[in-house]
């Protein structure tokens, strides 16, 4: 398969990494959540190529992951905000940042510290099940192929396999 034509697949993960599957696009999506919202920041924080930034941000609003609103005339300017859509990703962005904190924070720890505004502590984000709140970890998960859907053409279906990781 050509990464051109990953888009096309029938699999989530395929579909959202033709989005957001490139080093750039996560690195902007966290910038998003630590607060940044214009061009020039990104390019600042990041040391990014301006023509890969503009073409990056173009993407994620062409994806309603970002919203483009005007700030300034005249020269005009924009900054980036994201959309219900983009927000949803913070807990992809999350378990990532504690993925990175956890594996290569160094001997001082995470670089950035995450405090719970409503009880004031310093917290790593986690998953957990939303019918029993215990945190989610792949030894306690299944998957299984969805059930056909009346006209809708049945998807090529591979077994799923329960994890065997750690």
């Amino acid at each position: 398969m050509k990464w051109d034509d990953i888009s096309d697949q029938q699999c989530s993960v395929a579909r959202t990494s033709a989005v957001l599957g490139d080093r750039w696009t996560l690195l902007i999506l966290s910038d998003c959540f630590l607060g940044v919202k214009r061009f020039d920041k990104f390019e600042e924080r990041l040391s990014i190529p301006r023509t890969t930034l503009s073409n990056r941000l173009l993407k994620l609003e062409e994806h309603g992951v970002l919203s483009r609103h005007q700030y300034q005339s005249r020269p005009d300017r924009f900054e980036y905000r994201l959309t219900p859509k983009g927000v949803d990703l913070y807990p992809v962005i999350t378990t990532i940042v504690n993925w990175g904190d956890q594996y290569y924070g160094g001997e001082h720890g995470p670089p950035i510290i995450r405090t719970h505004t409503s009880c004031g502590a310093d917290i790593a984000p986690q998953l957990v099940c939303p019918d029993c709140n215990e945190p989610i970890n792949p030894k306690h998960m299944t998957a299984r192929a969805r059930d056909p859907i009346p006209g809708v053409p049945d998807v090529e279906r591979q077994p799923v396999r329960r994890s065997s990781q750690g």
